[in-house]
Order: structure tokens, then sequence, then C-alpha cells
């Protein structure tokens, strides 16, 4: 099953919580709340608001950070995803 997005909707999987740091610091309790920090599955086309179109900014692959109680979770084939709107992305994280 896959899911489209429609509008200016986004489909985000979050990415899972550093348990450990870069130099082997184990974090404990970091499992307990996951990060607001996403991978992009899926990008609906764009939308019209108050006609004026409304360009998807965002593409799939990309890494994003996003507002934190803003969405609603969808659970397809046993993995766990996100859809937003575009507007409650609040960046593109850069390598």
């Amino acid at each position: 099953m896959t899911l489209v997005p429609l509008g200016d909707r986004v489909v985000l999987k979050q990415l899972e919580a550093e348990e450990t740091t870069k130099s082997g610091i184990v974090l404990p309790g970091q499992s307990k709340e996951k990060p607001q920090q996403a991978e992009v599955i899926a990008v609906g086309p764009g939308a019209t608001v108050d006609g004026k179109e409304v360009k998807m900014q965002v593409s799939v692959g990309e890494k994003v950070i996003f507002a934190q109680y803003s969405g609603t979770k969808v659970k397809i084939d046993e993995e766990e995803f996100i859809v937003i709107k575009q507007e409650d992305i609040l960046a593109v994280v850069k390598d």
C-alpha cells in the first residue's frame, strides 16, 4: 500500500533517536521522546490558497524538522508515518 498525499501535504517517516553520542556515551531516556526530525517519503502536488498557488518546497528523500504536535499519525503495513501540511515543516536539514 502506498500513501499519496493531496494538496500541500507531505508524508514523513520519523527518524529514531540517537541513543549514543559520536564519542560512545550512552544517553539514557533519549528513546522516551521521539525527535521532530523525519525523512520525506511523499509530497503532494501543491495547492491553491486564497487564489495563490502554494508550491512545494520539499522533495522526497530530504530530512526535515517539523512542529512537535502537528500532523496525523498513520500506520500502514506495520510502519508508522506522519501526514503533515507543508506549513508545519520548520526547516530542511542539510549535511
